[in-house]
């Protein structure tokens, strides 16, 4: 019996150049499609009579950036996924997946990428409601000081030592849920919204005294909710970028803290959700699938 399934063009990339004003404007994106609805046909006989190809979702991603512009990936989302439902029977549930890669500018048409964490977006929509998830993934934060662990389990397998302090570093994946969203994205000023929402993860990152990673996804979430009160919901993945003080007696030198090996694999990785109380349902937020 064929269970759930979905089909998409997946990492349509798209660069926009707006070249309204001699100061041009750059927009740097990354879309996935996703759609699910009456596709039992083409799994089960090969009747492709309700399959939009994949190739006429990408030249959609195109020609809706040439015909509406984009500006924020939300709205470009909203405008893409809400297409796909409403223009194609077959069609009941659609998601559009977008990365906008950052460029800082240089000049008038100069520009150098940034490496502060990529901005991300997904968008649900059926034939009556739509669902924004917001979020940045790749935001790479360390603090040199202020960190400890300890006090946890210890059995015949277990060599780590207590650390007092320590340098907790990170690279954040966080995606937070809006409240509320009409379909055609009305009325929400996401630009702030996703500023605001970074600068919260942030600050609370810089300014929590940590004794454990766990302890400081936390309170990152719970400085999102506390900054915006169109997000309900917070999840946070954050892995544990260890740093291992270097033992360079053999060298005869010391080591007071400041040369360390930055371990790449194996890590600690910590994932939550922070909840806000009496927050709705969340509906297609995290899945095409009722």
């Amino acid at each position: 019996m064929l269970g759930p399934n979905n089909y998409g063009k997946a990492e349509v990339r798209l660069v926009r150049v707006g070249r309204d004003s001699p100061v041009h404007t750059l927009t740097d994106l990354n879309v996935s499609i996703a759609l699910a609805g009456d596709l039992a046909a083409t799994h089960l006989t090969g009747d492709n009579s309700n399959v939009l190809p994949t190739d006429t979702q990408k030249n959609t991603v195109y020609a809706f950036a040439r015909e509406y512009g984009v500006g924020e990936i939300e709205e470009f989302g909203l405008r893409l996924a809400r297409h796909f439902v409403s223009s194609q029977r077959s069609i009941e549930r659609a998601r559009v997946t977008i990365e906008e890669y950052g460029w800082q500018r240089l000049g008038p048409h100069s520009f150098a990428r940034t490496g502060e964490g990529v901005r991300t977006a997904v968008v649900t929509c059926d034939e009556s409601a739509a669902w924004v998830v917001s979020g940045i993934d790749g935001l790479v934060l360390m603090n040199t000081t202020d960190s400890e662990f300890h006090g946890f389990i210890k059995d015949r397998y277990t060599t780590l030592e207590e650390a007092r302090d320590r340098i907790l570093a990170t690279s954040v994946r966080a995606s937070w849920r809006h409240a509320s969203v009409p379909v055609d994205g009305a009325g929400n000023d996401w630009a702030a919204s996703y500023t605001r929402a970074r600068e919260a993860l942030v600050s609370a990152f810089v300014g929590t005294y940590s004794l454990s990673l766990q302890q400081t996804l936390a309170a990152m979430g719970e400085a999102v909710l506390a900054a915006r009160p169109e997000i309900v919901e917070v999840r946070l993945s954050l892995p544990n970028r260890h740093h291992f003080l270097v033992d360079l007696a053999p060298f005869g030198l010391d080591n007071p803290g400041e040369v360390f090996f930055a371990a790449d694999r194996p890590y600690g990785l910590i994932e939550g959700t922070v909840l806000r109380e009496g927050a709705p349902p969340p509906g297609l937020a995290w899945t095409l699938f009722p």
